[in-house]
């Protein structure tokens, strides 16, 4: 009994995180824009955010090749987004001794989201540990972080991934012009390249559907269309958050193991699990300051 009743290190957890992050060489490969490039950014955004180089040097650095690189989509200056604000700070809480690993979190962020074959914004990892016959299976849920020190908006080139005054994380998609560094930037593996496919052999009306990011119609860059060839991520379903509503993984949890609140409120219940002796933030010490708190 007391091997199942053992804490199970957040190193664990980040180990498991690291086995679903994408090849950087093979992601950018595909990319027409420059891989070392990419991979350059990524490394030091890394440091930007740990503190170990600062933003101005940052700047200097890369500047000049992110204008010959990207030209007139390339955009300069401090991102006025990512200053504090007052109002709300949404964050997630979820409790891993009850996710019991059933994916309706999935699911749910799939059909509320209508995101394309391949792409899901929730995903539940899930690792045994020990051996036979004391072994306990471990859960992990992974929506995007939505970090206070986000390293994908600090190597976003045009601008195009920014930060909300409420701390989500969120990419304007006519600015979006595929380059996928924030892809390899991102230590949490959550998010993808959207390349165009749909369920149109699958689902009658599937041109119908309507997606909050997109609005109808999944097609090219045109004509208010879906600008395929974009990236693609959780953004705690802030349509629904403006509604009033909770995000569709918290409301359709049949574990109750989510929780979403605004940690600002010191009544709330995520600021009082937010300061448990259980809590914790996957790979803390890379300083991204994460937005979602897990239970051990």
């Amino acid at each position: 009994m007391g091997f199942f009743n053992k804490e199970t290190s957040p190193a664990v957890y980040s180990k498991m995180i690291n086995g679903i992050l994408p090849n950087a060489e093979k992601e950018l490969a595909d990319s027409p824009f420059d891989t070392q490039l990419g991979l350059n950014m990524a490394r030091d955004a890394r440091k930007v955010i740990k503190g170990s180089l600062a933003i101005e040097d940052f700047h200097k650095i890369y500047s000049a090749s992110l204008l010959k690189e990207f030209g007139t989509h390339y955009a300069s200056g401090p991102d006025e987004n990512t200053k504090e604000k007052t109002g709300p700070k949404w964050v997630m809480v979820i409790d891993l001794k009850k996710c019991v690993g059933c994916d309706t979190c999935t699911v749910s962020c799939k059909a509320e989201n209508r995101t394309p074959p391949g792409i899901s914004y929730n995903v539940v990892m899930e690792q045994l540990e020990g051996d036979f016959p004391n072994i306990k299976s471990l859960n992990l849920p992974r929506p995007c972080m939505q970090c206070d020190k986000p390293s994908c908006v600090q190597v976003c080139p045009t601008r195009a991934t920014y930060k909300l005054k409420n701390g989500i994380v969120t990419i304007d998609n006519d600015r979006c012009i595929g380059c996928r560094y924030c892809i390899i930037a991102c230590p949490y593996g959550a998010r993808s390249f959207d390349f165009g496919e749909s369920y149109e052999q699958e689902m009658v009306g599937y041109n119908d559907v309507t997606s909050p990011e997109y609005g109808t119609e999944r097609g090219e860059r045109k004509k208010g269309k879906t600008p395929i060839g974009t990236v693609r991520k959780c953004s705690f379903c802030y349509h629904r958050l403006e509604r009033g509503e909770e995000p569709a993984c918290v409301e359709t949890c049949i574990g109750d193991a989510r929780y979403f609140g605004d940690i600002n409120d010191p009544n709330s219940v995520v600021a009082k699990l937010a300061a448990s002796p259980r809590a914790f933030r996957l790979k803390e010490e890379l300083g991204n300051k994460p937005s979602v708190i897990y239970l051990r």
